[in-house]
């Protein structure tokens, strides 16, 4: 892995590294995607990878689809199966798929491969039928190896995982990023490694426990850090606020104490709440007031930051240069305890929009929040990644991009 002169990033081997003219790709791509039937919910996943698939094709070459969907553990689930996805990336990348039924006990992927021509669009049946995919087994990777000529990775979301597809089969062919994943590592690495400064972090979501060892490595990198939804009710209780009956975790009290501790000793600013939304009901359009947080009734939740918290987010937004989002500021699925969510998210697009910001979000509950302001597509980068994400912001080695460095490009 080498640093780029122009931007100083981390440079991974990428499809620019390959000729894949005649050639056999494995590529590894995240197709877990929600489904109610066979109907596909969301496709943004098939859409991220669908030009690293076009322009694979367009140089020669047979691309060979490997994804995982939903957890069956090692047994073939028909209602896990990937088939019903292969439409929709056909549809995705202007090119037919054909799906190949296979238990991956079988020789289907070997006389299908053997058929195939170059141009040719396979999509395999789920990785996680054999119980080789997870378990990393030898026998399962060479299978895999055997069907392809090099390995392309473009599932970023898939790469905290040390599984046959996502890290087995580098170690043995060469291997390389595709566009989806190159780009999120860029932007990752850009966001957090060689950002431009003031570089603001909002962490939000229910759990100070999720994320101890994310707010532990923000308060050493980032110059503000914004801390909302409901863990923000364990930092308030640690500074002596009333929160009620919102969610706390009173146990981490002292961690707590200590986070804000070690930011005040890197000189990271930690910014809290100081007005918030309550209402004694968790239901939608519950009756509701907006109180500084010293008036917090022993009735009530907290479920949203109030306009006086709307506002300095905001501010602090506009001074900022680089941002990293991961979770939302309240209850954003229950109007009205969206508006902090939304307000903030919308005022962060309008100045990325403007080239002010340079904005990198992701975590599912973040990119759901997005979806509903209405600004996914403003910001500078969204990750599809759920725990990669999270992992990577850990400053945690994820074994997909480890292997990445270690495969020889072709």
């Amino acid at each position: 892995m080498t640093l780029t002169e122009e931007t100083g990033v981390a440079s991974f081997r990428t499809l620019d590294d390959i000729d894949p003219k005649g050639k056999r790709i494995l590529l590894r791509a995240d197709l877990n995607v929600p489904l109610e039937g066979d109907e596909v919910l969301d496709s943004t996943r098939i859409s991220r990878v669908a030009p690293t698939i076009r322009e694979l094709t367009g140089k020669g070459a047979i691309v060979i689809v490997l994804s995982h969907l939903g957890r069956p553990k090692g047994t073939v689930v028909p209602d896990m199966t990937l088939k019903p996805v292969a439409g929709p990336l056909a549809k995705a990348v202007g090119l037919p798929v054909t799906f190949v039924e296979t238990t991956w006990d079988d020789d289907a992927p070997e006389r299908a491969v053997a058929a195939a021509q170059p141009g040719d669009v396979l999509l395999m049946e789920n990785t996680r039928f054999h119980p080789g995919e997870e378990q990393n087994q030898p026998g399962f990777v060479r299978k895999l190896m055997d069907l392809g000529d090099i390995y392309v990775d473009d599932a970023f979301s898939a790469a905290h995982r040390a599984h046959a597809t996502t890290e087995g089969i580098a170690h043995f062919l060469p291997a390389v990023a595709g566009r989806a994943m190159e780009a999120e590592l860029r932007a990752l690495e850009v966001a957090l490694e060689h950002p431009e400064r003031p570089l603001v972090a909002v962490v939000g979501g229910s759990k100070v426990s999720t994320k101890l060892d994310l707010l532990g490595t923000l308060a050493c990198k980032v110059d503000t850090m914004i801390i909302g939804g409901g863990m923000a009710n364990t930092f308030l209780a640690a500074r002596g606020k009333p929160i009620g009956r919102s969610l706390c975790e009173h146990d981490l009290v002292d961690r707590a104490h200590e986070i804000l501790d070690q930011a005040e000793a890197g000189g990271c600013n930690i910014m809290l709440p100081v007005d918030v939304v309550v209402a004694e009901d968790f239901k939608p359009h519950a009756h509701h007031r907006t109180v500084d947080v010293e008036k917090v009734n022993a009735k009530e939740r907290i479920l949203d930051i109030g306009p006086k918290t709307i506002q300095a987010v905001n501010d602090c937004f506009s001074k900022a240069r680089t941002l990293v989002w991961n979770g939302p500021f309240g209850v954003f699925e229950l109007e009205p305890f969206d508006r902090g969510t939304v307000l903030t998210a919308r005022h962060a697009a309008e100045l990325s929009r403007e080239g002010r910001l340079r904005s990198v979000a992701g975590g599912g509950d973040t990119v759901a929040a997005l979806n509903h302001a209405g600004v996914t597509d403003d910001f500078t980068y969204v990750s599809t990644a759920g725990g990669a994400f999270l992992e990577w912001l850990e400053g945690k080695s994820l074994p997909g991009v480890k292997v990445l460095e270690i495969g020889k490009a072709g």
